[in-house]
């Protein structure tokens, strides 16, 4: 049974509209900013947690597609609330090739609105709500993917 946003998405920032930038952590205890990006094409994804079946099939298909990511001048940064460790642990496990940024104070999350109600086996909670923006050279939201498909993600990315 799979997990269920209860109520309208939470994501309130569209098209057209400047990312907010940020600054976090990565899984290696660098420091990364939106702002490091300027110039390049950004794949934001945020993921409820790390080593988790939805979110595994998600990083995986990000990272079997990332030359091919690349090559179309994009960069992929992933965030989470999951800690610097965690990440870590994931990144090895998987071998995931970018940065997985740990917001555990949710400031990201929030500035971009992906908490939200969601329902799993008849349990309400909060927690993030799988999103993806896509963020252009001069940090403009150009995409915002909703509904995410786990395991044909980058298609989603790519599709125009």
């Amino acid at each position: 049974m799979p997990v269920t946003l209860v109520g309208p998405h939470p994501v309130k920032l569209k098209e057209g509209d400047k990312a907010p930038d940020f600054t976090a952590i990565d899984q290696d205890g660098k420091t990364v900013s939106l702002s490091d990006f300027k110039g390049k094409k950004v794949v934001l994804y945020f993921y409820p947690k790390d080593d988790t079946p939805g979110c595994t099939a998600e990083s995986c298909n990000l990272r079997d597609n990332y030359s091919g990511l690349k090559k179309n001048g994009y960069e992929i940064l992933g965030v989470s609330a999951d800690s610097v460790k965690s990440h870590k642990k994931f990144e090895q496990k998987f071998k995931l090739p970018f940065p997985l940024l740990a917001d555990t104070d949710r400031k990201i999350i929030d500035a971009y609105g992906v908490w939200g109600k969601k329902k799993f086996w008849g349990k309400e909670f909060m927690g993030i709500v799988r999103t993806t923006f896509i963020i252009d050279e001069k940090g403009k939201i150009e995409k915002v993917i909703k509904e995410v498909d786990t395991e044909n993600h980058t298609e989603q990315v790519l599709a125009k």
